[in-house]
């Protein structure tokens, strides 16, 4: 359905998912934190009213008190509340350091990251890291989790939360729960389907780790990817 045929206090809503969030304006913003308008006005113009009063200036409209919002035909208590607690947010988040990835340089980078996951299980579970082209971690997920002796992983869903991450690169592990860190045939198998599977994406297997409760063993480091 296309956005001129929305009601009006819909349309931010249906723009944001079909155009994306920077593609709407302060007042369309702010009626999607208050949700509806009043009798004379959608949400949208209930909005550009409130930021043409402090000049269309977000830090002038985080000044106002919550009784001061409340002064505008259809602002009650938990509107103002809402809009209050939004622009405290963007306060808070302007004033936080963008937290900075961990990158990852060799396979002591990928224990550090995994071990707290896998390596005080009883059973195994398969884990992947998600870099991006700097090999900073985008994302990590656990894939699977299986008996005591195998953890089957589906490469289908693996590269599928690959390219949700947009990483160009992952790293992968699982845990042996009898703390023998050699790998089996099906760890061979897997680990060389899973990069043959990436060389086709130009997603590259930096390394396969296999992880005990006290050690590690790198496929990367021992030449056998």
């Amino acid at each position: 359905m296309s956005i001129k045929f929305l009601a009006e206090d819909d349309r931010p809503r249906e723009k944001f998912l079909l155009k994306g969030k920077n593609s709407l304006s302060d007042a369309e913003l702010l009626a999607i934190i208050m949700g509806s308008g009043n009798r004379e006005d959608s949400a949208v113009e209930l909005g550009r009213k409130i930021l043409h009063s402090v000049g269309n200036n977000w830090h002038n409209l985080s000044l106002l008190s919550l009784s001061d919002l409340m002064k505008f035909n259809g602002i009650g208590e938990a509107k103002a509340i809402s809009i209050a607690a939004a622009l405290e947010i963007g306060r808070r988040r302007a004033a936080q350091e963008v937290p900075e990835k961990i990158q990852i340089r060799e396979s002591k980078d990928i224990y550090k990251v995994l071990q707290p996951y896998l390596s005080d299980l009883q059973t195994e579970e398969f884990w992947a890291i998600f870099l991006n082209q700097n090999n900073r971690i985008v994302g990590k997920a656990r894939l699977s989790s299986g008996g005591i002796n195998q953890s089957v992983v589906d490469v289908r869903i693996l590269f599928k939360n690959c390219l949700e991450h947009l990483a160009t690169a992952i790293a992968i592990a699982h845990n042996h729960p009898s703390g023998n860190l050699k790998p089996s045939q099906e760890d061979l198998r897997i680990t060389k389907q899973i990069a043959d599977a990436g060389k086709i994406l130009n997603i590259q297997l930096l390394d396969h780790l296999i992880i005990s409760q006290n050690a590690y063993f790198s496929f990367a480091d021992e030449n056998i990817l």
